[in-house]
């Protein structure tokens, strides 16, 4: 088996140039996305916002990876910064990574891991998939750019996944 998603790292935009060990997040459900400054799904990023502002208290953040693997969307430092701004967000992003396995820069391995899962194995193929991970470090689900963040499938997924209580002992 690869390594496993919490023992990884990337690096932060939002805590610019800090590596960011994945094992912070132990416990949290997290909602992976590759984001793109200068994507047409970038309206998503209100949405994704929506979500961190509705569950955060819960045990929930959102981790957005920006990536230029798809046209070249992901955007400068600059204007990645502009989209922070611009919808307010405070989940952590991070510093364009490789989502796809023959991305130019090569495949992040936070990346390799949630495309590797087996039942929602494949693929990234657009800015702004999603992948939602428990609390212990499973893949729950995933979805494509299409599907909006505010969906009855995510938030009814979302909201099953924090009732799950992700500790060994109940």
């Amino acid at each position: 088996d690869d390594q496993h998603l919490f023992a990884l790292s990337a690096e932060s935009l939002t805590h610019y140039g800090d590596q960011v060990p994945m094992c912070c997040y132990v416990g949290q459900v997290l909602l992976i996305v590759n984001t793109a400054a200068r994507c047409g799904f970038r309206p998503q990023y209100a949405d994704l916002q929506a979500l961190q502002d509705r569950f955060a208290d819960r045990g929930f953040t959102v981790l957005g990876f920006l990536s230029n693997d798809f046209a070249n969307q992901g955007g400068s430092r600059n204007e990645a910064e502009q989209c922070q701004t611009e919808f307010a967000l405070t989940f952590e992003q991070f510093m364009h990574v490789g989502v796809t396995p023959n991305s130019s820069v090569g495949q992040h391995p936070v990346f390799e891991w949630l495309t590797s899962q087996q039942g929602l194995e494949g693929p990234v193929s657009w800015n702004f998939a999603k992948f939602l991970v428990s609390r212990d470090g499973r893949l729950l689900a995933r979805w494509s750019s299409i599907e909006s963040p505010m969906s009855a499938g995510v938030l009814n997924t979302i909201e099953t996944a924090l009732q799950e209580d992700g500790s060994a002992n109940d």
